[in-house]
């Protein structure tokens, strides 16, 4: 070090001569100035960086005023000039070393080590960024011809690469930087810009959208990144809520095309599946109904099933419980649309025969009982057994995305509720099926071939005083209907054997169906209103015993008949209504008198079925019921009270479970 003396104002001016030969400090500081900046380029030349980094410091600690910004002599000034302009040589060549394509991880860090102890943090902290972004571009442009050998899986590779060099970048940043704020946020930055371009490259280096490829690259790359993003927390990085924002729209569009070629497939009779035999849960589960309908019938169900199995299958828990919500729709309104095919191939017009799309997709017309309940048993199936476990099996909470740890990322908390409410989509499609059925079967029962109404008033107009004779049994056409459900239960019980709640829904709603026309049927009720017709107490106690014996078929068979009691007791209540009106009143029996007379019914039709060996009622013979007889006793009835008539519609029936049907009269 050079020491210069501070002259005092105070003291006796020196002597120059003496002064001359004690104090040649002027000319020694600039000689060392002089020396210091010929090393300083020595080291510049040689790029001894690291040196010349020293000795620039030791230079700023022995001359403090090179690092002010202060006035200064011409003389200080200059050689601060001088000193400056080594200094941002110096800084160039660190900036180089860092620039370089192929520097070392050490390298590197001395660079940037130099950079921030020239003043230069925030130059360094870019550099660093640029440094790892060109690293891992250059992986990436190794990689990216290999995308097109493995469609599926390559995003996994990718994602490894883009989020490992995220976690090292980040873990560099803080070892050299520090915990700086601005440094951290500006990570954040990359790494976000980084993500966005991963993105991008999985959508522009995946096969085309529509197919299941496209399904699998989208979901391993959702899985995988979303995985890495919870790894990257650690670090203070929280970057799931971009990435899910980034891959919606992605994910969405991938899945919505695979919806959409699927429900083609679906209803492409020329598209053959060949791996359908893989799947032999499938096949078993619908084989069993090839007996009793045309094999295009099971085709069709198993196409069905492998379709919505290969798009789940491509799906992983984690994705799903991200997306989710946008598969379980579109796979009730394609199993919505396979159902209406289903419909096409049942007796009578369809709801959806307008439907261009739907148009012989199903080159079967069911005929028989055997073939239509075969059509609903395999819908049935499909919807209570084999599409529903395909589902839960992904969406099963047990599944990989509730590992430990990962409940930060997992934002759907009512998966039980969405399932719910899809199978309650599933039911309500299927419901569509089931009606159709019903609907056209009552109406084949009620109308003949020339379209004559078999059920009608006139069967309620018979009876002219004492003379005639009642023989307490149902009219014909509830005879008659109850030999037509025995028979089809006793079909229903060979095709849909195993599936005893699908019957007794079937037999109840058919009942159910039967009372509901009979309840809307206006030309039914104008006979009674018309005071031209005449009437008789007998009519109105006929009707009453058909209602009761409507309940009673429904209880002896077993099947939900909460639904058949309420529009009984509704058409009831009408009818003692219609008849007040025209004052017929006369004394009926009694609610259990009614209840008993219809169980004695059905036990005399079995015994005289069984005895003749009767399995068919001819639809031809069914005739009116000309002969009632004048009332049994002089009991009054309960019935033709308000309060009786609700104590039979509010019967207990707890014991017996219905379905929940919306169209019925309460």
């Amino acid at each position: 070090k050079w020491n210069r003396a501070n002259a005092d104002i105070n003291a006796t001016p020196p002597d120059p001569e003496v002064d001359e030969v004690q104090d040649p400090l002027p000319n020694e500081i600039d000689d060392h100035k002089k020396t210091f900046l010929e090393k300083i380029d020595v080291l510049l030349a040689e790029h001894k960086v690291e040196e010349a980094l020293e000795a620039l410091e030791a230079e700023e600690r022995n001359f403090p005023e090179l690092k002010g910004s202060g006035d200064s002599s011409t003389e200080a000034s200059s050689y601060k000039s001088s000193f400056l302009e080594r200094k941002a040589m110096l800084e160039d060549q660190l900036t180089e070393i860092a620039e370089q394509p192929a520097v070392g991880a050490n390298d590197l860090k001395k660079a940037l080590s130099g950079l921030i102890k020239l003043g230069k943090g925030p130059s360094a902290h870019q550099l660093l960024l640029k440094s790892c972004g060109s690293r891992l571009q250059k992986k990436i442009e190794v990689f990216l011809p290999s995308c097109s050998v493995c469609p599926k899986t390559f995003p996994a590779t990718l994602s490894r690469l883009v989020f490992s060099m995220i976690s090292l970048t980040t873990r560099e940043s803080g070892l050299t930087f520090g915990d700086n704020p601005v440094y951290t946020n500006r990570v954040v930055q990359w790494a976000e810009w980084e993500i966005e371009f991963f993105v991008r490259l999985v959508k522009d280096n995946a096969p085309s959208s529509e197919t299941v490829s496209a399904l699998r690259a989208a979901s391993i790359c959702g899985h995988d990144s979303l995985n890495y993003c919870l790894m990257l927390e650690s670090q203070g990085l929280k970057l799931s809520k971009l990435l899910l924002v980034l891959l919606r729209p992605y994910i969405e569009e991938v899945l919505e095309l695979n919806f959409r070629r699927a429900r083609k497939a679906v209803f492409d009779p020329m598209k053959v599946y060949e791996n359908l035999a893989l799947r032999p849960h499938f096949v078993s589960a619908l084989l069993a109904f090839a007996t009793f309908s045309d094999s295009v019938l099971v085709d069709s169900g198993m196409k069905f099933l492998y379709i919505i199995a290969d798009i789940l299958e491509q799906l992983t828990p984690l994705v799903v419980s991200h997306f989710g919500g946008n598969v379980l729709p579109r796979i009730s309104q394609l199993f919505d649309k396979y159902i209406d095919a289903l419909n096409r191939a049942l007796p009578g017009p369809s709801d959806d025969d307008s439907l261009t799309e739907l148009k012989e997709t199903i080159p079967f017309k069911a005929e028989t009982d055997e073939e239509q309940l075969a059509i609903l048993g395999i819908a049935f199936t499909i919807m209570d057994e084999l599409l529903p476990s395909r589902v839960v099996k992904i969406w099963s909470p047990k599944s990989e995305n509730q590992e430990p740890g990962n409940e930060n990322i997992v934002p759907n908390a009512s998966t039980s509720t969405e399932l719910k409410d899809w199978r309650r989509q599933l039911q309500y499609s299927f419901d569509k099926l089931r009606d159709h059925f019903c609907r056209q079967y009552v109406l084949s029962f009620i109308y003949s071939r020339e379209g004559k109404t078999r059920l009608n008033a006139q069967i309620y107009l018979g009876g002219d005083g004492e003379d005639s004779q009642w023989d307490t049994l149902p009219s014909l056409p509830f005879q008659a209907l109850f030999a037509k459900l025995q028979q089809l239960a006793t079909v229903a019980g060979d095709v849909l054997l195993g599936k005893e709640k699908l019957q007794k829904i079937l037999l109840a709603r058919l009942t159910e169906t039967v009372l509901m026309w009979l309840s809307n049927e206006q030309e039914f009720w104008g006979v009674f209103e018309d005071k031209s017709t005449p009437l008789h107490p007998l009519g109105l106690q006929q009707l009453i015993l058909d209602m009761h014996f409507t309940v009673e078929i429904a209880r002896f068979a077993g099947y939900p008949s909460r639904h058949v009691h309420q529009i009984a007791s509704a058409i009831t209540a009408r009818a003692i209504r219609t008849f007040t009106a025209r004052d017929i009143v006369s004394a009926l029996p009694v609610d259990e008198w009614f209840v008993e007379t219809a169980k004695s019914a059905i036990n005399k039709l079995l015994m005289e079925a069984s005895g003749s060996d009767r399995s068919e009622i001819d639809d031809e013979h069914i005739i009116l019921h000309d002969d009632v007889v004048s009332d049994s006793d002089d009991t009054t009835s309960s019935l033709s009270s308000v309060e009786s008539f609700e104590s039979f519609a509010s019967a207990s029936m707890g014991e017996l479970e219905s379905p929940n049907f919306t169209d019925q009269e309460s």
